[in-house]
């Protein structure tokens, strides 16, 4: 299995050294911002319950059972959250988003059963071919349902990658009610969140981190010796 090089950790430098009373003190200073941060995510959400729909038309995918319509993804729930996978033509599996292969990681083994309990589907939506994307699906022994957008590209409710959308269905017409892309994907993934609990952080060049703290750039370690590091889990064959 490849590696990354990590920094030797005689050479990393060391938060400021303080008792127990002092370093109590400043952690419940903190806490009581992220109270207020927590509130505020809180506020944001019900906002998110609050915003108007609107209607996505008709639209055939490709899933394992062959086309099908967007109402069967949601599998007899109310609601589907979708994430919109991307996909790099003409490339090898070593060569896929190591971005969406880190957030579907992120979700794969339990949140899907855990938001069926809230009547909640989760599926992903891939802009790539229906034989590609199922190769790479195998691959990594993802077992949630991947469908084929590949022929509805001009759909901007499912179009696209590195998308998390929610979709609500009314008998058989479905709406789109919510989209995110980019850092607001980050809400989907405890290990980013593990991170910022610890004192370096996610070591990426955008933090704001204490001068010396090793940072290098943002998303380089969602791969490793040409993979995303996912795929070592799978394989030691090396990368071509």
């Amino acid at each position: 299995m490849s590696t990354n090089p990590q920094t030797p950790q005689s050479e990393l430098p060391l938060p400021q050294i303080v008792s127990r009373s002092e370093w109590q003190d400043r952690r419940d200073e903190l806490l009581i911002r992220e109270k207020l941060h927590t509130r505020a995510g809180d506020a944001l959400a019900a906002e998110r319950r609050r915003l108007p729909m609107t209607p996505v038309d008709p639209v055939t995918l490709i899933g394992a059972d062959g086309p099908t319509s967007l109402q069967v993804v949601f599998e007899d729930r109310p609601v589907l959250l979708a994430y919109a996978f991307m996909w790099h033509d003409g490339c090898s599996i070593a060569r896929q988003c190591e971005g969406c292969t880190f957030t579907i990681a992120d979700i794969a083994q339990a949140a899907p059963l855990y938001l069926a309990e809230r009547d909640v589907t989760f599926a992903v939506l891939c802009e790539g071919a229906w034989e590609d994307i199922a190769e790479y699906r195998e691959f990594l022994g993802w077992n949630m349902p991947w469908y084929s957008t590949r022929s509805v590209q001009d759909n901007p409710a499912v179009a696209g990658g590195g998308i998390m959308r929610a979709y609500l269905r009314d008998g058989e017409d479905v709406y789109l009610t919510y989209e995110t892309t980019d850092r607001g994907t980050e809400a989907f993934s405890p290990t980013l969140h593990l991170l910022d609990l610890t004192a370096y952080g996610r070591k990426e060049e955008w933090e704001d981190s204490p001068a010396g703290w090793p940072q290098d750039r943002t998303g380089a370690w969602w791969r490793r010796g040409g993979r995303p590091v996912l795929q070592w889990l799978r394989t030691d064959t090396p990368a071509d």
